[in-house]
């Protein structure tokens, strides 16, 4: 029954919107550490704070809502296969 009411809550478009966020939080987390291990302090510090501003978007969609956790996964790992992929 409360699978039920998760269903009828969830949102495609805000859906879509983490899958693209998440998408692009592991492409922000590979730049973010070459930028750590360059020693650039502000930018290293700028692209963690937004890295971190939009998994707590993911998080709070997903407190509301556990269904929102599966375009968080997809997001995930299309994010680190593009990084991985053509971080050649």
């Amino acid at each position: 029954m409360n699978f039920i009411i998760h269903w009828d809550q969830f949102n495609f478009l805000i859906a879509g919107v983490i899958l693209i966020a998440y998408v692009c939080i592991d492409g922000m987390y590979a730049y973010y550490t070459l930028a750590v291990t360059k020693k650039k302090p502000v930018l290293s510090a700028t692209v963690g704070a937004f890295m971190h501003f939009l998994i707590a978007l993911g998080v709070l969609s997903y407190i509301q809502n556990y269904l929102y956790i599966i375009p968080i996964m997809i997001g995930s790992w299309i994010g680190t296969y593009i990084t991985v992929k053509y971080s050649k």
